[in-house]
C-alpha cells in the first residue's frame, strides 16, 4: 500500500483540513471493547498517543471512501463503516491548519491477525473496554471521549458514563 503524500505534519498554514477517523469496535464474548493504536514517538503531532484512527480526506474524495482508504493504508485492514455520530475541529500547531473532523462507527471486515502496523504510524495497538479506556492516561480527551461514546451507542445506550 502506498502513503499518501500527506499527514498530519505535512504543512497547510491557513488552510483547513477535514479529517475522518474510524472507532473500530468488537464485541469480545459479550464485553465490547475498542481498537486504539498508539501514534509512533518519531511523529511530531501527538507523539507516543493513543488516538482513534483516520486521517485526512482528499479533495474530492467521499468521507466513507477516505476512511476506508486510511485504514487500509495504516493497518492493511478492510473496515465496515457505519453512521457519523460525532465531529469536530481542532486546530494543528504542527501543520498550521484549522481541521474539521468527522467519527465514524467502524468494524473490520477481515481477521484481527491481518492487522499490520506500518512503524512510521504506529507502533502498537490494544482493545480497551470500558474501565480500560477510562484509565489511559496517553490519549487526547477528544479520542477518550469519542471511544466512550462509541461503547454507549454500541451497547443500545445502557453503559453509564461520567
Amino acid at each position: 500500500m502506498v502513503k499518501v503524500s500527506h499527514d498530519s505534519e505535512t504543512q497547510a498554514h491557513g488552510k483547513q483540513v477535514i479529517s475522518v477517523c474510524a472507532v473500530i469496535w468488537h464485541d469480545f464474548d459479550g464485553v465490547k471493547k475498542i481498537f486504539l493504536p498508539r501514534r509512533a514517538t518519531t511523529k511530531k503531532f501527538l507523539p507516543g498517543v493513543f488516538e482513534v484512527p483516520g486521517g485526512h480526506v482528499d479533495f474530492g474524495e467521499d468521507l466513507i471512501e477516505g476512511l476506508k482508504r486510511e485504514i487500509k493504508e495504516e493497518f492493511n485492514m478492510a473496515i465496515n463503516v457505519g453512521e457519523p455520530f460525532n465531529a469536530f475541529t481542532y486546530m494543528n500547531n504542527i501543520k498550521g491548519s484549522h481541521s474539521v473532523q468527522v467519527d465514524f462507527l467502524a468494524t473490520f471486515a477481515e481477521p484481527f491477525e491481518n492487522i499490520k502496523l506500518e512503524p512510521e504510524d504506529h507502533s502498537e495497538f490494544g482493545w480497551f473496554s470500558l474501565d480500560e479506556i477510562r484509565a489511559i492516561k496517553n490519549i487526547t480527551d477528544e479520542s477518550k471521549r469519542n471511544a466512550l461514546r462509541a461503547l454507549e451507542i454500541v451497547d443500545g445506550g445502557t453503559l453509564k458514563l461520567e
